[in-house]
């Protein structure tokens, strides 16, 4: 184990001291980052995975049924999508993100999301949840009116980004 995570994000930092780090990171990236293209998850990785780790994860991940990837037609860009199971790996990364804040070093702006997940408990995973198979399965949300949780878990991030500069 490293003595100091590759990037002070709660769920970086616990599934580097657990396990595959490079799979929940990148379901963490499509997860909340809403990145869905290869370059995409390349270009804006915190921890920095290579290229060639990334390709090998992501076909694992479609392999195993956490996500799928659209072929896209000549020139253009393939898309990966959640599946029903990588939807559901939504409590997995909230617990990896609380264990990551109380036993790993991070830093505020990256484990805010983690943190509010926490607080905001089942109900705030379910609304996410539910935003997320409406955006990667066509699922739309019981309650459209009701605000969107991705937009508070920016919105806290960006405070904290913020605040720390």
């Amino acid at each position: 184990m490293r003595d100091k995570p590759r990037s002070g994000c709660a769920v970086n930092a616990a599934v580097e001291a657990l396990g595959d780090q490079w799979s929940l990171i990148v379901l963490r990236d499509v997860m909340f980052g809403g990145r869905r293209h290869f370059r995409e998850l390349l270009s804006h990785s915190e921890e920095g995975i290579a290229s060639n780790i990334l390709s090998s994860r992501l076909k694992a991940l479609v392999a195993g049924g956490l996500l799928t990837q659209e072929q896209a037609e000549r020139g253009r860009r393939a898309t990966y999508s959640l599946t029903e199971a990588g939807i559901q790996t939504v409590p997995i990364m909230v617990a990896l993100g609380s264990w990551g804040m109380r036993h790993r070093p991070t830093t505020p702006e990256l484990s805010v999301r983690a943190r509010l997940l926490e607080d905001g408990g089942p109900h705030l995973w379910e609304d996410l949840m539910d935003e997320l198979r409406e955006v990667h399965l066509g699922i739309p949300r019981p309650n459209p009116n009701h605000p969107q949780a991705s937009e508070l878990l920016q919105a806290a991030y960006e405070q904290a980004l913020a605040e720390a500069h």
